[in-house]
């Protein structure tokens, strides 16, 4: 199916509230948004950049790090590992996904007990389909919202102290049983004095003291980590630390986080995104720890059933979700940067709803043109705009010799298709593969991180919601509407006629695996490839330890 305007209709029918004029909210919405009335809106340049200011100073490792935290998160962690260690050196587990699972338990249990800042750790791990074992995965979605709450008298607190006043005064009820629970807030439904349902956030009491001691525990150990385990050579743990510090800092700060939802909506408008809504956050009720926003119900995203019985076409929930993201990212520099399933809603009418803007991503024009140089030169094939793209980007020194990583990755020749492969040799082109971009000094940007980590979302939502969309076909449509929308954008920015761009997938068929003749994909299909490479892989990991 051709992605046209067409697939972006808007199902509504009444009258919008004035703010629908600028911005992706609901037409019902429960109160009107005035930019320039948003008191807890102001300033907010300067605390985003006094946020960004601290990282440094978190990430630097000191002589001697806290002592008594990191004795308790090497205890946590130490215990669990050996427990599970001793169960299978006794020969406790049955296979290697039984042992797997056990590992993946104990670790979500100490995590959870360590609190905010490892939590999120679990929950970036959670939406990493594809990219760590799936026994991890899945353990650590509970970390999503399936965190222990706190008290209901210690949110109370919290909603008095930053609101300066008695909770009765703003409110006629608050369900005292949190919705969900994460790493850094709750969620608690609530009424407000004029009978106004709506959601209220509030933060974890001293988690931003607990976070900022944990990075600089974390700070301390990475050095001692680089070059002892591949996964973290590959990481490159200092700069992972140093992301992660830069991911987590500004989530602190719910006014950060308020001010994000609107400018979202703002793009999605503008961009003319009517398959996308945003909860509006509420005019005076934000403050650093408190968040109380509009209250918004649907299907939740892995309801695929629901959804179809509804009459909801669960492509188009899809297609929206690829076409908005890129183009929020590519043409305005700003992305919702953590997406996942508790992230989103699917309304009655088959509209997404897209909460949680703890971490948002915002690029600056180099950064953003380098994203755009990195889609349009990946739909077109040509191998060093892309290196160059990646290197603009950060994930590669600006001295990098790009046609020497080109002919070093073997980029240049045909795609080995994995699945002719055996696990032996599938390991061994995964560490060849991994020593040449060591030997670059890749590394993996915060703003890529985040855009890979949501393709991966993107990747395993297409598996429940739209399993037979074609791939190759729904990246080259997307690919042409997006640069007859933008024509002129993409001439100006980074010089490419959209008139004469030719579409040559061959670059995305590489990155699938698939022999370059191939002109359907299903994601049944791909997923088959997939789980057979998985088999071989983890065949051959049995045949090493024995």
């Amino acid at each position: 199916m051709t992605v046209t305007d067409e697939h972006f209709p808007s199902d509504t029918s009444q009258p919008a509230l004035p703010d629908c004029a600028w911005a992706a909210f609901t037409e019902d919405g429960p109160w009107v948004l005035d930019e320039d009335s948003l008191v807890w809106a102001r300033g907010l340049n300067v605390v985003r950049d006094r946020a960004k200011a601290e990282v440094p100073t978190l990430t630097t490792p000191s002589k001697v790090p806290h002592i008594g935290r990191m004795l308790i998160v090497v205890g946590r962690i130490g215990w669990a590992v050996g427990n599970w260690w001793v169960r299978k050196r006794l020969g406790r587990f049955k296979s290697t996904e039984a042992s797997h699972s056990d590992l993946s338990l104990r670790l979500r249990r100490a995590i959870e007990a360590l609190g905010a800042t490892y939590i999120k750790l679990a929950q970036i791990i959670s939406s990493g389909e594809g990219l760590f074992p799936s026994e991890l995965v899945n353990e650590f979605k509970k970390c999503r919202d399936q965190v222990p709450a706190e008290d209901f008298d210690v949110v109370q607190r919290t909603i008095e102290r930053d609101l300066g006043r008695p909770i009765n005064e703003v409110f006629q009820s608050i369900d005292s049983t949190a919705l969900a629970a994460a790493s850094i807030a709750q969620v608690h439904r609530a009424t407000l004095l004029d009978g106004t349902e709506v959601v209220i956030k509030v933060q974890r009491p001293d988690v931003a003291r607990l976070v900022r001691t944990d990075l600089k525990v974390m700070a301390w150990l990475a050095p001692h980590l680089v070059g002892r385990i591949p996964v973290a050579a590959l990481a490159n743990p200092p700069a992972l630390v140093e992301l992660f510090a830069e991911t987590i800092v500004e989530e602190l700060d719910f006014r950060l986080e308020a001010s994000s939802m609107v400018d979202v909506a703002k793009v999605l408008h503008d961009l003319g995104q009517t398959r996308y809504v945003v909860p509006r956050p509420h005019p005076q009720l934000v403050t650093t720890r408190t968040l109380v926003m509009q209250r918004i119900d649907g299907f939740n995203f892995d309801d695929v059933t629901g959804m179809q019985d509804a009459g909801i076409d669960t492509e188009d929930v899809i297609r929206t979700g690829m076409v908005a993201f890129m183009e929020g990212a590519l043409i305005h520099g700003i992305f919702h940067g953590d997406l996942h399933g508790g992230n989103l809603f699917v309304l009655p009418d088959g509209r997404t709803a897209l909460l949680d803007f703890g971490i948002t991503a915002r690029l600056d024009d180099d950064r953003r043109r380098a994203f755009l140089r990195l889609m349009m030169t990946a739909t077109t094939n040509d191998l060093l705009g892309q290196m160059a793209a990646l290197r603009d980007l950060g994930a590669l020194p600006h001295d990098t010799d790009l046609k020497a990583v080109i002919h070093d990755l073997r980029l240049d020749e045909a795609p080995i298709d994995p699945t002719t492969l055996s696990g032996e040799e599938m390991v061994a082109e995964v560490q060849r593969v991994v020593k040449a971009l060591l030997s670059y000094g890749a590394r993996l940007p915060k703003e890529l991180m985040l855009y890979v980590k949501n393709m991966v979302f993107l990747d395993g939502a297409i598996a429940r919601l739209a399993p037979d969309l074609d791939l190759l076909a729904e990246v080259a449509n997307i690919s042409m509407m997006f640069a007859q929308r933008h024509g002129e954008r993409l001439m100006t920015e980074i010089g490419i006629d959209a008139a004469r761009m030719q579409v040559n997938l061959d670059s995305v068929k590489a990155g699938f695996g698939v022999d370059l003749s191939t002109d359907r994909l299903t994601y049944r299909e791909l997923q088959e490839r997939r789980d057979l490479i998985q088999k071989r892989m983890r065949a051959h990991v049995e045949r090493s330890r024995r």
